[in-house]
């Protein structure tokens, strides 16, 4: 019973640990997001190359990508 009363529910506790480290990694994302574009060469390359072009340049890397996770 003491068991009971420490551990009440072990399938909820763990889902809360993986939704904080969830929450934790989409943070650090959008941190280091954050940094890389505060740098101004990066900003003056995004700028120049325009969104647009860096999506159609990015593009082949994401299809092979999604090709080799299908294998």
């Amino acid at each position: 019973m003491a068991t009971e009363i420490m551990n009440p529910a072990d399938g909820a506790n763990g889902t809360d640990k993986e939704t904080l480290y969830m929450l934790g990694g989409v943070a650090l994302v959008i941190f280091g997001a954050g940094l890389v574009l505060s740098n101004s060469t990066v900003r003056r390359y995004l700028g120049q190359m325009g969104l647009g072009d860096f999506a159609s340049a990015a593009l082949p890397d994401i299809e092979r990508y999604f090709r080799l996770r299908a294998m």
